[in-house]
């Protein structure tokens, strides 16, 4: 999705032209290459909930977000139709040849959704965020990143911004990573969310250690397989609480190639994992006044992308979560997340390579511990030219 382009020379010009000490800065920039990317991408999105509905410029109208799905009916449930260029993004990176045969490089990646600031009315003017910044360096990643524990490769191509939203591993964070060979390991920020009296859900950022995973890749002419593992140390301390917790996962994904077609799954599972997976859908621990309790969940997707011709294509998606909540901590958790999960379909078409024109229908369905449930039709196209 990176277009690479060589500015060698013509940053080397400016640099002389415009600095006395443009000597040393040519030949420093002559060994470095400079590349920027990205896409512009139109959304047009119908929205229909069955249970209640949500407002103006709520996130769940600008990507499908699980944990948002309404499940108590309500006046006003008409379907709503939103358009946004929100997911457009751009990233810009360096290459540097050093002395000795190594290369140091650097990336850093713009979008605007999930922002703030704007509004529909006039402007739709939003702030652009940072996805990733990081440097690496002889095996080395040092910035914000996706979580090793996260296979982004598996990802199937969807219309919808994360796609198989319940059933993915999926986190951006500050990190030190290190790689050899097919391993990698990492210290990642860590965060805790806990579900405390009444449902309300706390943020913390009381751990003593980082968030450690470990990760090993295989590729082959079929594809790949990739295993992931999680540990880390839920937190609560508030007030006269000062509770810990820890936490466990491993997630198993990958991709197998049928000719051009291909098949990408993932499946995890672990105690605690909370905003690891399904975007938050469900908390890390429950505090019941005396200890933390972590929440189990499973989780998992496949989806199948099968080639039409050279210029149509189109994926085919199942994803799903479950909790195992404890029904003795209910009056605490208020009526938590039980079950998530959707199906979708799309019709992509390029007439030439890097433009796509698509329609994609999603369902999705959430339930809650009580049995109170919801459910979501929505129908997307979108216009997406990647540069």
């Amino acid at each position: 999705m990176t277009t690479k382009t060589n500015m060698k020379k013509k940053l080397a010009a400016v640099a002389v032209s415009s600095l006395l000490s443009g000597q040393t800065m040519a030949a420093t920039l002559s060994n470095t290459d400079v590349n920027y990317g990205g896409y512009i991408k139109l959304d047009a999105i119908w929205s229909d909930f069955s249970d209640g509905t949500l407002g103006s410029q709520h996130i769940g109208r600008d990507f499908y977000v699980p944990s948002t799905t309404p499940v108590t009916p309500s006046t006003g449930e008409d379907a709503v139709f939103d358009m946004h260029a929100r997911q457009s993004r751009f990233n810009f990176g360096t290459a540097t040849k050093l002395d000795d045969g190594s290369t140091i490089k650097t990336k850093i990646e713009l979008d605007f959704i999930a922002s703030v600031g704007g509004n529909e009315r006039v402007s739709n003017s939003y702030s652009p965020r940072i996805r990733q910044a990081f440097v690496t360096y002889k095996g080395w990643l040092f910035g914000q990143a996706w979580s090793n524990f996260q296979n982004v490769s598996a990802l199937p191509e969807t219309l919808d911004f994360v796609g198989p939203a319940e059933g993915t591993v999926f986190v951006r964070q500050a990190m030190a990573k290190y790689t050899v060979g097919n391993w990698s390991f990492s210290a990642e920020n860590p965060e805790s969310t806990v579900t405390t009296a009444g449902g309300v859900r706390e943020v913390t950022d009381d751990a003593q250690m980082p968030d450690l995973t470990a990760r090993y890749n295989y590729k082959a002419d079929w594809g790949h397989f990739t295993v992931a593992a999680l540990a880390r140390q839920l937190t609560y301390k508030t007030g006269a609480a000062d509770e810990t917790e820890s936490s466990f996962g491993v997630s198993a994904s990958g991709r197998v190639n049928f000719g051009k077609n291909n098949l990408k799954f993932m499946l995890t599972h672990g105690q605690g994992l909370g905003r690891y997976v399904g975007l938050n859908v469900a908390h890390g621990a429950v505090y019941n006044g005396t200890d933390l309790h972590a929440i189990d969940s499973t989780s998992g997707f496949i989806a199948y992308q099968h080639y039409w011709n050279s210029q149509w294509r189109s994926t085919f998606l199942y994803s799903y979560f479950s909790a195992d909540n404890d029904t003795s901590l209910l009056n605490v958790t208020g009526d938590p997340t039980d079950m998530t999960s959707s199906y979708s379909a799309n019709i992509l078409y390029s007439p030439v390579k890097k433009l796509t024109f698509g329609a994609e229908y999603k369902v999705a369905n959430r339930e809650v511990q009580s049995g109170a449930e919801g459910d979501l039709d929505r129908l997307q196209f979108s216009v997406k030219y990647v540069f």
